[in-house]
């Protein structure tokens, strides 16, 4: 059976890429989004082994309009998409009262902004009507600290936001729900990022939408 595409948002040489690799294995056409070409045309390069179709678009999580133009671009190359997977977040050491807002606002663009925009327009063209919406989360939102305050808040807004989609698809052919990483990608205790990786598939390919989320820790 011909597969619709995976679309990830997000795709770094850790976890972004071992998602890619996990959905090209399957069999699903991989669009990669991320804002490095230089990187993008490497991660494709890795990717020609697969045997699918894999294809970069540079874009920004944090640009809305270069978000949904870089996922319309995708839909129109590849084809319409069977999954989103958003795995895209900002990274900063801060604090609750560093006086940074421009640092917290980009935060929050990329963090869960990104995520809302992302989801509304693959949502309407995903393949048959039907799909998986997923999303990567994060330890900081059950164990929030300070050092890394502005993700604290970010992944728990995003946890938040995967639930309420979730409950908004509920009754529709759309799967919503996200990994819960707590704990460092690469580091020790099983966070392999091609481990974690196939969290996501098992997601897509699960029989029904009732286990919104997987927690990795």
């Amino acid at each position: 059976m011909t597969k619709g595409t995976a679309i990830i948002v997000g795709v770094g040489p850790g976890l972004g890429l071992a998602i890619a690799r996990t959905f090209a294995q399957a069999g699903h056409p991989v669009a990669l989004l991320a804002r490095d070409a230089f990187r993008l045309a490497e991660h494709v390069t890795a990717l020609a082994d697969t045997g699918v179709t894999v294809r970069a678009f540079t874009t920004d999580a944090a640009d809305g309009t270069a978000l949904r133009g870089s996922i319309a671009a995708a839909i129109d190359e590849l084809g319409a998409p069977d999954v989103l997977v958003y795995n895209a977040a900002l990274m900063r050491q801060d604090s609750p009262t560093d006086g940074d807002d421009e640092g917290w606002t980009a935060a929050f663009a990329v963090d869960v902004l990104g995520a809302k925009i992302a989801a509304e327009t693959v949502i309407p063209s995903l393949r048959d009507g039907k799909g998986s919406i997923l999303f990567t989360g994060g330890g900081f939102a059950l164990y929030p600290t300070p050092d890394f305050a502005s993700m604290s808040a970010g992944k728990a807004a995003l946890r938040a936001y995967v639930q309420t989609l979730h409950a908004a698809q509920t009754g529709t052919e759309v799967r919503v729900g996200q990994v819960m990483i707590a704990g460092s990608i690469g580091g020790p205790g099983g966070f392999d990022p091609a481990g974690l990786a196939e969290s996501y598939l098992e997601l897509h390919e699960q029989q029904d939408d009732s286990e919104w989320e997987l927690l990795r820790s």
